[in-house]
């Protein structure tokens, strides 16, 4: 196998791609999800945790205050998202029933000095966009009263409690996850697998174009043809993952390691390429292949998820600069089975192609 006819095979399709459908739609795909993401990004993590949405809204939220004077009024009236009204409890719950305010507290009047314990009731709305943003709110201003009241009662405390440093920079627990935890291996490796359909289209097109017959009249072999577009198909990969790792940092999202990120998932969707490619050359049309290529993906998927330190787990520590020495066994393993799947498709696109020269 010369190499030269393979860059020239891979030139030809580059050259053609912009004609490909597949590859249109898998751009259009990959800017539906960046779009998308935004919106999951967001609705995700406000599922998990309701803080993330307090800091898109400043509106001024109306809320009642039902019970005695207590040291909790002051903390409600004085925050700047707030507005307070004081009012019976029953009244208050019919207004909130309505829809007329966002919440109602309620509070005896326990002080911050006395032996009892201080009770508050939050009545808020359920399964409400605005209730949850409100209830941050108000969680914020419980947290600052319970502090003080802890301050308060310090002489009570037998035994002095162990403080915890949580660091200011750590930021959302759930955003983090589900950025790095799913976005980041999504729009990583879906070059990949769009590139595995992607070489499914470029092979059974030439069988059911019928212009095998002129490729193998030239110099170019049967198997050197099939190499060259495994060569674009691979090419792509790395360009457009680079590109989102680009546009994720654009996002101020942070990415480490980003070479071995690539190194990694070119590897990995290079597997795939192949298990696609001897897809194509069996079946030999594009609907069954596409068809057969989508299940057995499936079934890949599963079984490698289920290994601890698959390659989707590993792209994601790698981004947060946390894989250790895994990394070198599990990609060994892969180029271990690209060359063994490599090797057969060399030796089943020899034979196809001897097959076609002799016909």
């Amino acid at each position: 196998m010369k190499t030269r006819h393979v860059a020239v095979v891979a030139k030809k399709e580059f050259r053609g791609l912009y004609s490909e459908k597949t590859i249109l739609l898998a751009v259009l795909l990959q800017v539906f999800i960046a779009l998308f993401s935004s919106f999951l990004m967001v609705g995700l993590t406000a599922m998990y945790d309701p803080a993330s949405l307090s800091g898109y809204s400043h509106f001024r939220y109306t809320i009642a205050y039902t019970g005695n004077e207590s040291p909790l009024l002051g903390y409600l009236e004085n925050s700047p998202d707030l507005r307070v009204r004081r009012m019976d409890l029953s009244t208050a719950v019919e207004l909130l029933k309505e829809r007329r305010i966002s919440a109602v507290v309620y509070s005896p009047g326990t002080l911050p000095d006395a032996q009892d314990p201080v009770k508050i009731t939050l009545y808020t709305l359920a399964n409400d966009l605005q209730g949850a943003v409100v209830d941050v709110r108000l969680k914020n201003i419980f947290l600052q009263y319970e502090q003080d009241l802890r301050t308060v009662r310090t002489s009570r405390l037998n035994i002095t409690p162990v403080p915890v440093q949580i660091p200011a920079s750590a930021g959302s627990g759930d955003f983090f996850g589900f950025v790095y935890g799913l976005l980041v291996p999504l729009l990583i490796f879906l070059p990949g697998i769009l590139s595995s359909a992607l070489v499914i289209d470029l092979i059974t097109e030439e069988f059911q174009h019928g212009t095998l017959e002129t490729l193998i009249s030239t110099p170019v072999t049967f198997a050197e043809m099939v190499w060259g577009k495994v060569l674009t198909c691979t090419i792509l990969v790395p360009l457009q993952a680079g590109a989102w790792i680009l546009l994720l940092t654009a996002n101020r999202i942070t990415i480490d390691n980003p070479v071995l990120i690539l190194v990694h998932v070119t590897l990995g969707s290079l597997l795939l390429i192949l298990i696609g490619t001897m897809c194509a050359l069996y079946y030999r049309e594009r609907t069954a292949a596409q068809f057969v290529f989508s299940t057995a993906l499936v079934i890949i998927l599963l079984l490698v998820l289920a290994l601890p330190f698959n390659p989707l787990n590993l792209v994601t520590r790698l981004a947060v600069g946390t894989a250790g020495v895994e990394q070198w066994i599990v990609l060994g393993m892969v180029w271990v089975a690209v060359l063994i799947l490599g090797y057969i498709l060399q030796k089943y696109a020899g034979q196809i192609g001897g097959m076609r020269a002799e016909k």
